[in-house]
C-alpha cells in the first residue's frame, strides 16, 4: 500500500523529502547505536538544524504549525530510519503540540517557552517512577515539591526519561505537599541540583538515553509551576500521543520493506527464481501489508478525526484503540518478517533483529492493552445498561 494515499499537502510532500536527505546517515549509525546502547547526539543534532524538533510549535510562534496528522505523515517516515532517534523526538513533539493546543500555562510563561522551542529546545514529561508503576493507573509520585519563600524546592527521581542526554526542558510531576496534588514543574536542564542517572540498559530501545532524572534541592521559581491537573493520574486525553504509535508504525514499515526486498533478491540454488515466487512467501507478504494497512487506517483515521472540531468531541477510544492497534499490528509485522527471512534475521548484524526488540517496547507506552480493553468493556456495558433503562 502506498503511503502516497495519505499525503494531501504540498507542505507534508516538502517534509518528506526534507527528512528523506537523512535516511542514509541516519541507517547506517542505527546498529553502532543499538550495539552500544549509545545516545544519537548527532541525529539529534540534525534534526534541530533542518527545524524538525518545532514542527508541532503553532506558525505564528516560529514552528511549522504542523497537525497530529501532519506529524504523524512525516514521523513514522523518519521511525523507519532509526527508532530511538524518532522515539526520543517523537515526545518533543507530542508534548509541544499537547501544550500549545491546549494553552493551560499562563500566557508569559508559554510564549517564553515558545521561543525556546523556537530556537530548537526539546522537552519530555518526566512522569514515571517505580513506586508508582504505570502513571495512568492513579499512582501518586514520590517527587515532592515544597514551597520555600522564593519559590519550591523539588526532590525525586523519575525513571524512563527518554531523550535525558540532550533534553533542554523537563516537565515534571510532583506532589505539591501543602495542596495535596499533582504539579507539573518546567524544570531546565542546567538547573542547580539536576542529575542523569545512566540507569538505561534493555534490549530494546537501546538509544534512546531513558535515563533517570534525580531531583537533588531543586530550586525553582514559583512560575515554574506551570499546571496543576485536575485528572488524578497526571494524563488526559491526548492525540498528541498518536506520534509514538507512529514510531512503531515505521518499524514496522522498515521490517516489511527488508523483508520483501529480501524475498525478491534471495534466489537459491534449489529453486529457478527468488524466493517470492513461492506461495508461503507470498502469503507472508500478504500479510504484513494486511497488518500494514489495517494499522495505518487506523492511525491516520484517528489523527484526522482529532484535526476535525466535531468529530474530536467524540473521540472517548479512538485513540487508545489506534494505540492498540499500531502496536500489536507492528508486533505481527516484523515477526512475519523474520519468519520470511528465517535464521538470517537472527544475526546480530541484521536490522530485522533490532526491529523486533524496539517493536516491543510499544506494548510498555500508555496506555496499556489491558487498560483499552477494559475501557471498551465497561462502555458497552454502560451503554447497554443505558439502553435497557430507557426501554422500560
Amino acid at each position: 500500500m502506498s503511503k502516497q494515499l495519505f499525503i494531501k499537502t504540498e507542505a507534508q510532500r516538502q517534509w518528506l523529502e526534507k527528512i528523506a536527505t537523512l535516511e542514509e546517515v541516519f541507517k547506517s549509525r542505527s546498529q553502532q547505536i543499538d550495539e552500544l546502547a549509545s545516545f544519537p547526539h548527532d541525529n539529534i543534532r540534525a534534526l534541530r538544524e533542518i527545524g524538525y524538533t518545532k514542527i508541532t510549535l503553532p506558525q505564528q510562534l516560529g514552528g511549522e504549525g504542523f497537525s497530529i496528522y501532519d506529524a504523524i505523515l512525516v514521523h513514522e517516515t523518519l521511525a523507519s530510519y532509526d527508532a530511538s532517534t524518532a522515539l526520543t523526538i517523537g515526545w518533543t513533539l507530542s508534548t509541544v503540540g499537547d501544550l500549545f493546543e491546549h494553552g493551560e500555562w499562563e500566557s508569559v510563561k508559554l510564549k517564553s517557552f515558545a521561543q525556546e522551542v523556537a530556537n530548537g529546545a526539546i522537552i519530555n514529561r518526566a512522569v514515571s517512577e517505580f513506586a508508582m508503576g504505570s502513571p495512568t493507573r492513579g499512582g501518586r509520585p514520590l517527587t515532592t515539591a515544597k514551597k520555600t519563600v522564593a519559590g519550591w524546592l523539588i526532590n525525586g527521581r523519575k525513571n524512563y526519561t527518554t531523550g535525558a542526554p540532550e533534553l533542554d526542558y523537563f516537565l515534571t510531576s510532583a506532589w505539591l505537599e501543602e495542596e495535596e496534588k499533582i504539579g507539573f514543574f518546567l524544570i531546565p536542564r542546567n538547573a542547580t541540583g539536576v542529575l542523569i542517572d545512566e540507569t538505561w540498559d534493555v534490549i530494546a530501545m537501546r538509544g534512546t538515553g531513558s535515563h533517570d532524572l534525580v531531583l537533588q534541592d531543586v530550586e525553582l521559581k514559583l512560575s515554574d509551576l506551570v499546571e496543576i491537573p485536575n485528572y488524578s493520574t497526571g494524563f488526559k486525553v491526548n492525540g498528541w500521543a498518536l506520534l509514538i504509535s507512529a514510531t512503531y508504525l515505521g518499524i514496522a514499515q522498515a521490517a516489511r520493506d527488508y523483508a520483501v526486498h529480501f524475498s525478491t533478491t534471495h534466489k537459491p540454488n534449489s529453486l529457478k527464481g527468488p524466493i517470492s515466487d513461492l506461495p508461503n512467501v507470498q502469503a507472508l507478504i500478504g500479510e504484513m501489508d494486511l497488518a500494514l494497512a489495517t494499522a495505518r487506517f487506523t492511525l491516520y483515521g484517528a489523527a484526522e478525526a482529532y484535526t476535525d472540531t466535531m468529530r474530536k468531541q467524540f473521540l472517548q477510544h479512538e485513540l487508545n484503540i489506534a494505540k492498540h492497534v499500531v502496536t500489536n499490528n507492528a508486533l505481527q509485522i516484523v515477526d512475519k518478517a523474520m519468519r520470511l527471512v528465517g535464521a538470517k534475521s537472527l544475526q546480530r548484524n541484521n536490522p530485522l533483529q533490532r526491529y523486533y526488540r524496539d517493536v516491543r517496547a510499544g506494548l510498555h507506552n500508555p496506555p496499556m492493552d489491558d487498560m483499552t480493553i477494559k475501557k471498551l468493556a465497561e462502555a458497552a456495558i454502560q451503554q447497554a445498561n443505558e439502553e435497557a433503562s430507557h426501554a422500560k
